[in-house]
């Protein structure tokens, strides 16, 4: 049976676990009083709050390869048009997900496709939530090319850090396939994810400003597929 924990966040789990249960045990069974009982349960709920964090539980795309989902939880910060997308070589609508420290964090491929190209962008770790944060901040840019028969174009996901969120994860190279859905790295602690889909690709938009969305599972636009 598979942990519903993150392979990413193995070695801050084992930390925090190390650390967390270590000053339970000090705080229940060495100390007295009060005040060593209130510690030891703010290590416990300490631990329980980083294994929420690192969740990482099984999804399931609904079955139409039109639909782009989501590459991660949270909230649907902005929606909007790009002129000039980095990658795409034209105009973009960009989806823009804001992941609160609840989240889930595990990033999924939006649709199926080879990676084409990754890059690493150097910045700020301004909040998530500020609009210069999607120009400015850490990211992480993940280029994928659509198979053929949805038309072979390029779509591209930049995972981008936040205040508190100071690393990103992308765990596939150039020339691996993802499936739509499949987990590919994650942001840790706090962050925002973008999708940037080409213009003339997009049918609709399927969610709004303000929408919950869950990684791997709920539909943000619908794609037009050559006939």
């Amino acid at each position: 049976m598979r942990l519903p924990l993150t392979r990413y966040g193995w070695l801050e789990i084992l930390l925090f676990c190390a650390i967390f249960l270590g000053a339970a045990i000090l705080a229940f069974t060495l100390a007295t009083g009060v005040l060593a009982k209130i510690l030891g349960a703010g290590a416990i709920i300490s631990l329980l709050f980083c294994l929420n964090f690192f969740r990482d539980p099984d999804r399931h795309a609904p079955a139409d390869p039109r639909l782009v989902i989501s590459p991660a939880d949270g909230k649907v910060a902005d929606i909007g048009r790009i002129e000039n997308t980095p990658h795409l070589g034209g105009p973009s609508m960009r989806v823009g997900i804001f992941l609160s420290v609840f989240d889930v964090h595990v990033n999924r491929a939006p649709v199926p496709g080879r990676v084409r190209h990754t890059e690493h962008k150097p910045g700020r770790f301004l909040d998530a939530r500020d609009p210069a944060c999607a120009t400015e901040n850490e990211a992480q840019d993940l280029v994928l090319e659509t198979p053929a028969e949805l038309g072979g174009f390029p779509v591209f996901v930049r995972q981008i850090a936040g205040l508190i969120a100071r690393r990103i994860v992308c765990a596939v190279k150039p020339g691996t396939d993802l499936a739509r859905g499949q987990r590919y790295g994650m942001i840790k602690f706090g962050s925002r994810t973008e999708v940037y889909l080409p213009v003339d690709r997009v049918e609709e938009i399927s969610v709004r400003v303000g929408d919950r969305v869950k990684g791997g599972q709920h539909v943000l636009a619908r794609l037009k597929v050559p006939a």
